[in-house]
């Protein structure tokens, strides 16, 4: 992680936010592009012992290789376009890591939601870096601490681009929650880097 960027998590990992980091006539366009060109689907996810539909629509793309496994379901990457490509590439320069995918998760309005999870499947690696880049209407992200029960609110704008690293995922759950207020459209693009199966030893 570069180190000019402040930690705002007080304890237990790692926090970045770069508030504008797409200005907002180049925002404007990533999200119109996305909006129009990504495969957005519902799914599928297994959550307390049942199948049920995301609250929101989703998509995977990334490297031929990128498998991903989250709720019950392996996900194929679809190829990345040219402009999921660049922004990628940008988000790594900011971040100062690699990534090889990337889950773009659709909000269409504020029913639309996440439920409380971290992002800790093995695919991930021990401290995963995750870097996610909003575009769209304004949304609430809470972290909540596992053992100590702060949270941790950050209001994510349009262009902004939030960095989660360290040990932030063994502590740290994070949801984006459901609101009443009107809302419209929110983009998410969070970039991972998954990691290539444990092969076992040759060795007898």
């Amino acid at each position: 992680m570069r180190s000019d960027r402040t930690n705002r998590c007080p304890y237990d990992g790692e926090i970045y936010l770069a508030k504008a980091f797409y200005a907002q006539s180049e925002a404007d366009r990533l999200f119109a592009d996305f909006y129009r060109t990504l495969a957005w689907r519902e799914e599928l996810i297994f959550i307390f012992g049942k199948w049920c539909k995301a609250p929101r629509l989703m998509c995977w793309y990334g490297d031929a290789d990128a498998v991903y496994t989250y709720s019950g379901v392996a996900h194929e990457p679809m190829p990345w376009s040219a402009e999921l490509s660049a922004v990628k590439t940008r988000v790594e320069i900011a971040g100062g890591c690699t990534f090889n995918s990337v889950l773009a998760n659709l909000y269409r309005d504020g029913r639309d939601s996440m439920g409380y999870h971290a992002d800790n499947e093995k695919e991930l690696g021990i401290d995963p870096v995750i870097a996610s880049l909003s575009l769209g209407d304004t949304r609430l992200f809470r972290l909540h601490h596992k053992k100590h029960r702060e949270n941790l609110d950050f209001v994510l704008e349009h262009g902004d681009l939030l960095i989660m690293a360290g040990a932030l995922q063994h502590h740290w759950v994070h949801a984006l929650p459901k609101t009443r207020q009107a809302k419209n459209p929110r983009i998410n693009l969070t970039f991972r880097k998954i990691m290539p199966p444990t092969r076992p030893s040759s060795d007898r």
